[in-house]
């Protein structure tokens, strides 16, 4: 009886895990579809140029068009709510999740060859754990220690890993294909969240995301004014990654969100925005050495009216003209 009860049960947990398997399966075939129609509704607007970072640039779109529905439905009105909390609270909350997931700064430094912040990044994380009460305060920075900020992704680019493609995540947001790699690999297993339960990291990754949402929203408005909300964002997640890995990072995490608003802006607008026909102004002819104007002829004046000959007169000496005449009239 024992045997068969325990064959039963194997049989139900089995049945159970490949009910539970279909459902996932039949899930993301669902979303797989959803996504697939979409990229057959994805255009580009009028006036776009392909870029060549971008070569899935149609299927991109519609990924944008989904997590901006979205955002649009779900995640702006509770980043909007979460905005009427209490101010601490909110620090203490933006606080404790940039202490959790720092010690993924913390592994780059040491695969970057940082060395020096290396050990005042490890100093910084135990300050904030002990005396910051599990990360909600700040002692760190006012001690005068440097926030840094690292990734694989950034690693990867020191290391001459070239950045790939572009591409768009539903639900996660733009990556690229190096960045895709390292949020999945080192930065997923240096992270202390993932060795937490599902649930519970799942629900830590939905805060997160809400308190990032709370602090985007004050450029919402740059947004809708761009021609192209969709290569404004693209155009300023590949120079803020560009600027991670070849240039040295600004002081404040405020200085870098502006300049990659500056940039992006510039770009976007002399990019994507059709530029209207101006008409042709025509070129300054260059003045070239003109020669001196013909002189108008001056008249001629008349010759002298000729005068009427003179008596020839004897000469002592030679004759003149009218010698040999006179001669000969002799």
């Amino acid at each position: 009886m024992s045997g068969v009860r325990s064959a039963a049960v194997t049989m139900a947990a089995s049945c159970s895990r490949f009910a539970l398997a279909m459902r996932s399966t039949r899930r993301i075939s669902l979303l797989s579809l959803c996504l697939l129609i979409l990229c057959g509704c994805a255009t580009l607007p009028p006036g776009t140029k392909r870029d060549p970072r971008d070569p899935w640039e149609r299927m991109n779109r519609a990924s944008y068009k989904f997590n901006d529905v979205v955002d649009r439905s779900i995640v702006k009105p509770v980043a909007r709510g979460y905005t009427h909390l209490p101010q601490p609270v909110q620090s203490g909350v933006h606080n404790f999740f940039d202490n959790l997931d720092y010690p993924v700064t913390i592994v780059n430094d040491l695969l970057q060859g940082q060395l020096k912040p290396f050990f005042s990044d490890i100093g910084r994380f135990l300050l904030n754990t002990t005396v910051g009460l599990g990360g909600l305060f700040d002692p760190a920075t006012a001690a005068g220690m440097e926030k840094n900020n690292r990734d694989f992704g950034q690693t990867l680019g020191k290391w001459g890993v070239p950045k790939g493609p572009y591409i768009v995540v539903p639900i996660f947001g733009p990556y690229d294909v190096r960045d895709g790699i390292g949020s999945i690999t080192v930065d997923y297993y240096a992270n202390p969240r993932s060795y937490t339960p599902f649930w519970v990291n799942t629900s830590l990754w939905l805060v997160r995301g809400v308190d990032r949402r709370a602090g985007l929203l004050p450029l919402d408005a740059t947004l809708q004014s761009a021609y192209d909300p969709y290569a404004f964002i693209r155009n300023a997640y590949l120079q803020n990654r560009d600027f991670k890995v070849r240039g040295d990072q600004p002081e404040t995490e405020q200085e870098q969100e502006q300049k990659m608003i500056e940039e992006a802006t510039q770009e976007e607008s002399e990019g994507a925005q059709p530029v209207p026909p101006q008409p042709e102004t025509p070129k300054p002819e260059t003045p070239q050495p003109q020669s001196q104007p013909p002189q108008a002829p001056q008249p001629q004046q008349p010759p002298p009216p000729p005068q009427p000959p003179q008596a020839p007169q004897p000469s002592s000496s030679m004759p003149g003209p009218a010698a040999p005449e006179a001669l000969a009239a002799r």
